[in-house]
Order: C-alpha cells, then structure tokens, then sequence
C-alpha cells in the first residue's frame, strides 16, 4: 500500500489555518504521495539512478535530491607521492568518499594510472583498505582494491574494527581525509597505539545553488514529510534556510539522520531526530523513514477524524 500524509504546500498551509480557525467541518488537507528531501549530492550519472530515491520509491515515496556541498581537492600530488611508497604503511583507511574522489582523480593521469594498474595496486592489495558504509566501499573497489570493515557504518565503530585487527606500534596506516574531518577515529587509534598518517585531500564548502534551489524546492513541491541529512555539514549550510521556508509548520516535517554523527548535530542544532539509519545504507533509511511517516500518519488520521467528527 502506497503511505499517504498530508503534504503542506504554502497556499495550503494559510488554507488550512483559516479553515481550522472558522469552522472544525470546513478543514483542508492536501492528500499526497509523501516526499522526502534528501540533502545530499545526486550519485554518478554514469552508474543508474541514485539508490536513496530508488529505495524510497519502493515505499512509495517520492524522493528528491539537493546538492549540499562543494569540494575542493588539495594535496593531490602529495597523495599521489605517499600512495607510491606502500611499503611505508600498514594499510588505508577511508571514512569518506570524496577521499576516494581524490585517488580516482590521480588516476587520471595516464603515468599514474600506469604506475597504479602495473604496481602500485598490486602491492596496496596485500595490506587492508579500511572503510566506513557501503558506498566507501564500493569506490574502493572500483580502484581495485578490497575493503574491510564496511558493515561497521560510523568513526566509532570502524575504529573498534581497527584496533582489533591491528597491533600496537605497527607500520602506519595512511588516511586520506577532509578538513572537516572529526577526531574519533584518530583519537581512538592513538590511545590503542596504532600509528596514523592523516592527510587533508578536500575541503568542504556550501554548494553554490544550495539556497536557491531549497527556494524552488519548497515553493513548488510545498513543505516536504521528510527532510534527511547526510552530514553535520548539511546540517550546518541547510538548517537556518529550511526553518525559514517552513515557518511555524516545521513541527510538521520528520527529520531523519543517515547516522549517529550527523544525529549529533542535528540535536545539537535543536532539530528534533525522529529516526536514525540503522546503517548508512538507503535500505535501512528508507525503512527508518517510512516507520517514522507511518507513526505520523495514524497520529494525524486519528486527529482528522476527530475534528471532522
């Protein structure tokens, strides 16, 4: 059964005040297919549709997509350099994708490309690539490497996963990261003894349509049932736009977390978090999501029948 909420446009919203305020028998709500916002940059157009708005649709949830973010890649040569010299490391570590972006853009160069398909692949092979969620994952193997630790979804526990496989003082293990990056994982590692060579290889800013188009967005789809965040950085370049175009009618929208981190800022931003992906995985948001609209929407037919009764 396709899920159904009221969907909040902004001619509806001063209609339903109105009607609400003269007459309980004259309420209006709009009846649609509920959509979900998703904050976050559309997947490779090359690779099919973004998997978020497939697997929201199997639900039957109309899903769009807003680039958040823009990324500037640093230091390219110097990763370039350090992933020359395996012998220097124990192993990869990866918590983003854009680090992977990073590698992928090396490559490109035909010499390096050379180096890395006759050599320098080969012998990364036989050290482990730590990573964080499937989607890291994937873009390590598209490099031809094999991932561990994938299923272990945030910092926290990807930096339990290391400890228990690597020991104390071993060779260094190289991490290409943003200037965002949190200390977590490196903390935990220190405490453990386990060496860590990070190295900044993108920076992070707000994606330069980010405002308008969050203002096409709600003026022409209305004020969405869902708003997900996939960072604390959307949280920190979307929030204050967001409250702006939903007004006093943001208790309406369930916001949702594709992880504990991105959690963190958002309650510490005082945004409510009515779910949490169990994993970053668009099977464990879209089902987090849909439990989250279906609690909404008995609670709102309940007040509906009671009003209109």
């Amino acid at each position: 059964m396709v899920p159904i909420v009221p969907i909040l446009s902004t001619g509806s919203l001063v209609e339903m005040g109105t009607s609400m305020s003269n007459s309980k028998n004259s309420f209006a709500i709009i009846w649609q297919t509920m959509k979900v916002l998703l904050l976050k940059d559309p997947k490779d157009k090359d690779s099919g549709p973004d998997p978020y708005i497939k697997e929201l649709g199997l639900y039957g949830l109309e899903a769009t997509l807003i680039p958040v973010l823009s990324f500037e890649f640093v230091s390219l040569e110097s990763l370039f350099e350090k992933l020359s010299h395996p012998e220097s490391y124990g192993g990869l570590v990866f918590t983003s994708p854009r680090a992977l972006e990073a590698i992928k853009i090396c490559l490109k160069e035909n010499s390096k490309s050379e180096a890395w398909s006759k050599s320098l692949r080969q012998r990364w092979n036989i050290k482990p690539a730590y990573v964080v969620g499937k989607a890291t994952a994937s873009l390590v193997e598209e490099i031809g490497l094999s991932p561990q630790g994938e299923k272990t979804g945030n910092a926290e526990k990807l930096a339990e996963y290391i400890c228990s496989r690597e020991k104390p003082n071993s060779s260094c293990l190289l991490f290409p990261c943003g200037a965002l990056k949190r200390e977590v994982l490196p903390t935990a590692l220190k405490e453990k003894g386990i060496p860590l060579e990070s190295l900044t290889v993108y920076q992070t800013t707000q994606h330069t349509n980010l405002q308008e188009s969050l203002s096409s967005y709600f003026s022409q789809q209305g004020i969405p049932a869902s708003v997900v965040f996939f960072s604390p950085s959307g949280v920190k370049f979307c929030l204050q736009h967001i409250q702006k175009l939903s007004g006093d009618f943001i208790n309406h929208v369930k916001f949702a977390a594709i992880g504990p981190t991105t959690a963190e800022a958002m309650e510490a931003a005082g945004i409510p978090v009515s779910c949490t992906a169990e994993s970053p995985t668009p099977q464990d948001l879209a089902a987090g999501i849909q439990k989250a609209l279906r609690l909404q929407n008995c609670i709102l037919s309940k007040n509906t029948a009671h009003i209109s009764g």
